[in-house]
């Protein structure tokens, strides 16, 4: 029996095996005109942990009936360095010679979530009020064309065209939509959140696609290092209380502020205080409020503890009208300070039986300068950096302080090398690309 089992689970591992791919420079994602592509490093961790999701996904997909090929690649080949892969595990998306990067969480969901919408049309046409409902339902957000041919729909469709990697766009006739929803004029674009719907209006709202970029997020939603960056590109500030503690306090209070949000401020709450200490560059007190604008790097804190509705109101009110003053920044000596600060930063590691004295094998990507870099090997082309991290008084041990540049951006992070507890693919100001890989077994 045992036997038995251990033959279906290679049969069964066989079968799942073959809905990915493995490419590389003489397999390109060219062929065929939808593929889905994991680049990978085999020193990796996260790569690992991706490597059973992946292939999950590949069988599902094919499972669905998608047209969508899986792949993936070791990033070590051309076709890595062609596209322009830095961070790893990198997901791809190319679909007639387009190439869409992947930037959410790496699960399963969310992945296939990205691979779908991004598969199928740019606009999905809704034909009937039960369609719609249908999509409504599916869709935290969702954008909506309403109307006949006109250059408000090509502009959407080219918007769509270029956020589809974010967001779900359809279209649709009046007919389809419900008798609640009450239009200003046709044509008309239409955003489907949070309970309710907006309009875009040209004279108030700017661009179409800069506005469906800012409304392409819920007004109050849990934040995390991707959502929070995302929000800063799109341009908004955000409103981050952080703690999960304060969730049901900060939904009632949205309650009071959601027309004053929602063309200034996007809320959302955060689990804990270390992505904010590191933007904040010192410990933020659990529960507080902070208001990040990422647009320059810079942060508001109230003057008093945000006690009241009222409190948040001020202090919100404040920010709009200029009377607190914006901290942070991305000027020369606050990119001193940021340099500081994670200068400090410490590496911990579970405890392992070691059979050497090395702990791990580490690459830096630099983004700059590379002069005064301790390593033992440098690719002056590609600007990378690599040095061995051991253990013993007299060699670099538990803190990467002096001899590295510790800022440009952060695009991965080992599992077993962590900064208070950040999850993967942190992106920090002025960090470098930091990869380290453990040498236990």
């Amino acid at each position: 029996i045992d036997q038995w089992f251990a033959c279906s689970s290679a049969l069964l591992a066989l079968r799942v095996s073959a809905y990915v791919e493995e490419l590389d420079d003489r397999s390109e994602p060219r062929g065929r005109p939808l593929w889905l592509v994991s680049f990978y490093a085999p020193w990796c961790t996260f790569c690992k942990h991706l490597d059973p999701v992946w292939h999950q996904i590949g069988s599902e997909l094919k499972s669905l009936g998608s047209p969508i090929n899986v792949g993936k690649s070791d990033a070590t080949v051309t076709l890595a360095k062609e596209f322009r892969v830095r961070g790893y595990p990198a997901i791809l998306m190319f679909k007639k010679g387009v190439k869409y990067n992947y930037s959410g969480p790496r699960t399963k969901d969310g992945i296939m979530d990205f691979a779908i919408r991004v598969g199928g049309p740019s606009v999905r046409a809704l034909s009937s009020v039960q369609l719609f409902q249908s999509a409504r339902s599916r869709h935290e957000v969702m954008f909506m064309y309403v109307g006949a041919t006109s250059l408000l729909k090509g502009n959407y469709t080219a918007a769509a065209e270029e956020l589809i990697v974010h967001t779900s766009f359809f279209s649709g006739s009046r007919e389809v939509l419900p008798k609640d929803v009450s239009l200003p004029s046709l044509p008309s674009v239409v955003v489907f959140k949070d309970g309710t719907y907006f309009t875009f209006n040209e004279q108030q709202d700017g661009e179409l696609k800069a506005w469906i970029n800012r409304e392409r997020f819920p007004t109050y939603s849990k934040i995390d290092s991707y959502s929070l960056y995302a929000m800063g590109e799109s341009g908004n500030v955000s409103s981050v209380p952080a703690d999960e503690g304060e969730r049901l306090w900060s939904e009632q209070i949205l309650k009071v502020f959601v027309h004053l949000s929602l063309r200034h401020f996007l809320f959302g709450f955060m689990e804990g205080n270390d992505y904010i200490n590191g933007i904040v560059m010192s410990e933020v007190p659990v529960p507080s409020f902070v208001v990040v604008n990422l647009a320059v790097d810079g942060y508001f804190l109230p003057s008093v503890t945000v006690e009241t509705e009222q409190h948040l109101l001020d202090f919100l009110n404040g920010v709009l009208n200029g009377s607190i003053e914006c901290q942070g920044g991305n000027g020369v000596f606050q990119r001193v300070r940021r340099l500081i600060y994670n200068g400090q930063l410490t590496l911990t590691v579970r405890p392992v039986n070691y059979t050497s004295q090395r702990w791990f094998r580490c690459r830096v990507v630099l983004h700059g300068s590379v002069s005064g870099v301790s390593r033992r090997t440098h690719n002056v082309a590609r600007n990378v950096c690599e040095f061995d991290l051991y253990r013993g008084s007299n060699s670099r041990s538990t803190k990467l302080t002096s001899g590295v540049p510790m800022r440009s951006k952060v695009t991965a992070w080992d599992r077993q090398v962590v900064r208070g507890g950040e999850p993967a693919r942190q992106r920090l100001m002025m960090q470098p690309d930091l990869y380290c890989r453990s040498d236990w077994s």
